[in-house]
């Protein structure tokens, strides 16, 4: 039972030894370690003040990113219609060019079929007037008394006479 009990000098001299204890760690211990622990909490504290000034940072970057998205999307837009509006002023050109060249195929087509047209009807007119003076060469060669052998040979000679 004497283990249960405590002696009084035995009280006396655990008391001294934590009292002696204590003061060496308030003397030597307490300081560093209280100024560990405040140092721990600066260096805690910077460490969360500078994890919210980064998630600020990050923050602020993603909101630049996105206007910098929009105004990418706004500027492929922008050059999508004016590619557009080209390809569109190029057709509208190239139709017009081509109604253009075919106007001037087609007057110049016209201009030539009136030109060998009017080729003809001279070729046609100087057959026709050939034929009179041949004839009214052959009428005027042979005379002949009677009209109606005159108006027989006319009528001869025309039928004689191949048109071409």
């Amino acid at each position: 039972m004497q283990l249960l009990t405590p002696d009084l000098g035995l009280f006396f001299w655990t008391s001294i030894s934590f009292l002696v204890i204590l003061f060496l760690l308030t003397k030597f211990a307490w300081k560093p370690i209280t100024e560990a622990l405040k140092n721990r909490e600066e260096t805690i504290d910077q460490a969360l003040k500078s994890a919210e000034k980064a998630k600020e940072e990050m923050a602020r970057m993603q909101a630049d990113n996105e206007q910098i998205l929009i105004e990418a999307k706004e500027e492929k837009n922008k050059i999508i219609k004016e590619a557009k509006e080209v390809r569109d002023q190029m057709i509208t050109e190239a139709k017009e060019k081509a109604k253009e060249e075919s106007a001037k195929i087609v007057s110049d087509a016209k201009r030539e079929i009136n030109n060998q047209k009017m080729a003809a009807i001279t070729e046609v007119k100087n057959q026709v007037g050939n034929m009179a003076i041949d004839i009214a060469e052959k009428i005027l060669s042979k005379s002949l008394e009677d009209k109606k052998q005159q108006e027989s040979y006319i009528k001869e000679l025309v039928d004689g006479i191949k048109l071409n």
